[in-house]
C-alpha cells in the first residue's frame, strides 16, 4: 500500500515522530509559563521601554518572550526529530552509544548533525573525531549535516589552520537536503517532508488513537 506522506519511511513512524516532538513542545510550554516567566531573571524597566517606546502592550511582550524561551528549549527536540524520522530510513539506525546522530547498520555512514553556528575549535573537534571513525572504518564515509543553512552543497569537510588546511578523503560536511537525499535516494525528500507535515500533523492531532 503506498504510503500517504513521504515514500522513505511509514506513516506510522513520521505520526510516531510527530508525537514525541508534540510531546516535547507540551513540555517546554509546562516549565515556561507566565507565572515563572516572572519568578527568572527579566528585565522589568527594559520590558516597561519596550511596551511604551514600541507601543506594544506589556502582556503581548510577555507572550512573545515566552514563546521565544519556548523555541529556544524546543530545538533540541528539532534535532531529535531528524534523528528518528532518518532512523526509520532502512539501512539506518539511532547510534546506540550517542556518540553519533545517524549511523548506517553496516557501519559505512557515521554523522553529526548541528543546527547553529559554531566556532572553528568546536568544527576541528568534530572533524578529529569524524576522521578518527573514518580511520576505524575503512569502508566508511564521515559527514557533517548543517541543518543551519538553505544552500545546498556536499564537499569535503576542511579545517584551516594558520599556515595549511587538513581534511580527510571520506570526510564531508552536506547541507541537510543532500543528507535527507543521500540516506532516501530520493533528491526531494526533505521538501517532500516539508510540503506533506501539515497534513500529517492533523492526522495526528485529530487522530483519536494513541500512537
Amino acid at each position: 500500500m503506498k504510503n500517504k506522506y513521504v515514500n522513505f519511511i511509514s506513516d506510522e513512524h513520521l505520526i510516531r515522530c510527530i508525537g514525541n516532538l508534540h510531546r516535547a513542545y507540551l513540555k517546554a510550554k509546562m516549565n515556561i509559563t507566565k507565572q515563572n516567566f516572572y519568578s527568572n531573571k527579566v528585565d522589568t524597566i527594559k520590558l516597561t521601554f519596550d511596551s511604551k517606546f514600541n507601543g506594544i502592550d506589556e502582556e503581548s511582550l510577555i507572550q512573545a518572550e515566552i514563546l521565544r524561551q519556548i523555541d529556544k528549549s524546543i530545538n533540541n527536540s528539532i534535532g531529535t526529530f531528524h534523528e528518528q524520522i532518518l532512523g526509520g530510513v532502512e539501512g539506518f539506525e539511532l547510534d546506540d552509544l550517542n556518540s553519533f546522530n545517524i549511523i548506517a547498520k553496516d557501519k559505512t555512514l557515521f554523522a553529526l548533525f548541528h543546527f547553529e553556528e559554531i566556532s572553528e575549535k568546536i568544527k576541528e573537534a568534530i572533524f578529529e573525531k569524524l576522521s578518527m571513525h573514518a580511520n576505524i572504518y575503512k569502508y566508511s564515509k564521515c559527514y557533517f549535516v548543517d541543518f543551519h543553512t538553505n544552500n545546498t552543497f556536499c564537499e569535503k569537510l576542511v579545517i584551516s589552520k594558520e599556515e595549511s588546511t587538513i581534511s580527510h578523503s571520506r570526510v564531508y560536511k552536506i547541507s541537510s537536503n543532500k543528507f535527507y537525499a543521500l540516506l532516501t535516494k530520493n533528491e526531494e525528500a526533505l521538501s517532500g517532508l516539508g510540503e506533506n507535515l501539515s497534513i500529517a500533523i492533523d492526522d495526528y492531532t485529530n487522530s483519536s488513537v494513541e500512537i
